[in-house]
């Protein structure tokens, strides 16, 4: 069910998801998180249906927020609860002139209280996340650099403006690739590491954060190249046992493993969806030091060139 209002104010819509809630019956005490997405309008279609995806693990309050200064001054919403909103509620907000830029003062009496919050920015993030009026309500704050005009240039901002609770969709795009390498590296010993190597499509940020990866947790010389492909194309390691490499084809949904003395293996890698991102942040909401010490390994040099880490 849809409902729509006019010339409204945050505390009317969250008295009318009150009236909604029980007269349909819903439990507000089973939202596990109230999911904040603060989005333009040509990007909210896409949002809403990874945030309806990904209310099947995590039920959620979805609060999307669309500003726009030049609109007349007003807020508009529309409430979406039974099985328009997945498994929790969605409202969207668009907000117009004054409104638009108090965005924090329009969410906050949407928030689930007693749950935690998190912020998502599905197209360009705001400098710092975590200054943010909404990022600052959050214990977890998610951006997606790849989404943005120049996606080297933004995780590279990003990286600056790191604060704990941080995290890009990208990282999670490549948890297949870590998983695999990690579990291949724990057969052989890594005290002999010589160097590494990440190739794929220059402009994804993956291919950095997982050169950045490898540098800050096998301490060595990371190279990274481009080639044809729409995400990672093959990461490798050079140790003292022989190559451990990872190949996937480009746009193919599976790879080669290849472990030094051990027969090649064929292991399931496809591109992973946004909902599947969503997803898999939704389920960590304590800071994440990995993908920390992986940003701080990126410089200037390697995202402006896409070459060695």
């Amino acid at each position: 069910m849809i409902t729509t209002l006019t010339r409204t104010t945050s505390n009317e819509v969250a008295a009318t998801l009150v009236r909604l809630r029980e007269e349909g019956g819903a439990v507000a005490l089973g939202h596990a998180l109230s999911l904040v997405i603060t989005t333009p309008e040509e990007s909210l279609a896409d949002a809403l249906a990874a945030a309806r995806s990904a209310s099947m693990e995590h039920p959620s309050r979805v609060v999307a927020v669309v500003t726009d200064p030049g609109a007349p001054d007003g807020l508009e919403a529309e409430i979406r609860v039974g099985a328009d909103a997945g498994a929790g509620e969605i409202v969207v907000l668009r907000a117009g002139g004054r409104a638009a830029g108090a965005t924090n003062t329009l969410v906050a009496p949407l928030l689930l209280p007693d749950a935690p919050t998190v912020a998502w920015w599905p197209a360009a993030p705001p400098p710092v996340p975590a200054r943010d009026p909404v990022g600052a309500l959050a214990v977890r704050r998610i951006t997606d650099a790849l989404a943005t005009a120049d996606p080297p240039a933004t995780i590279r901002a990003l990286a600056g403006a790191y604060s704990p609770g941080d995290t890009d969709l990208s990282w999670a795009r490549s948890t297949p690739w870590r998983a695999l390498l990690a579990a291949a590296l724990d057969l052989l010993p890594t005290e002999g590491v010589r160097r590494a190597w990440v190739a794929g499509q220059g402009l994804r940020p993956t291919v950095d954060l997982v050169a950045g990866w490898l540098a800050s947790g096998l301490g060595c010389a990371v190279q990274t190249r481009q080639l044809p492909s729409r995400s990672i194309s093959e990461v490798g390691v050079e140790t003292a046992a022989g190559a451990v490499t990872l190949r996937r084809e480009p746009d193919g949904t599976t790879a080669t493993l290849r472990l030094p003395g051990a027969p090649d293996q064929t292991v399931s890698l496809p591109l992973r969806s946004l909902a599947d991102c969503l997803m898999e942040d939704l389920r960590h909401l304590a800071p994440d030091p990995v993908y920390g010490r992986a940003l701080t390994r990126l410089t200037p040099s390697d995202l402006d060139t896409g070459r060695g880490t």
